[in-house]
């Protein structure tokens, strides 16, 4: 199970820094977004998780809500920095006429 999870955030961090570096606005957003989900899921799994336990602690092994919550937050943050971005390349490419995040046309050289 362990291994799993592990290849699992190897996976979306790795596709993440690919995406981020590509040299389009969406696939950077893109990254960014598998970048967080691989830092969620990371945040996650660190709180000691355990099957069929409370998340309050009584009478017995409890799991830490603490990473829940921070997810939870960190999901909702996320959302809203997602739709930001989005717009905000939609505005670049709607006055530099390109998606490219250094604003430069992909023409070949010509002017």
């Amino acid at each position: 199970m362990e291994a799993m999870v592990a290849v699992m955030i190897a996976v979306l961090v790795g596709t993440g820094v690919y995406l981020v570096l590509r040299a389009r606005t969406f696939p950077v957003i893109l990254g960014i977004t598998l970048l967080s989900y691989g830092v969620n899921l990371f945040v996650f799994i660190s709180g000691r998780l355990a099957l069929n336990q409370p998340p309050i602690v009584g009478n017995g092994p409890a799991s830490d809500p603490l990473p829940q919550a921070l997810v939870l937050t960190a999901i909702v943050i996320g959302f809203a920095m997602t739709a930001f971005l989005v717009v905000l390349a939609l505005r670049g490419q709607g006055e530099t006429g390109t998606d490219h995040v250094d604003g430069k046309r992909d023409d070949g050289g010509k002017a």
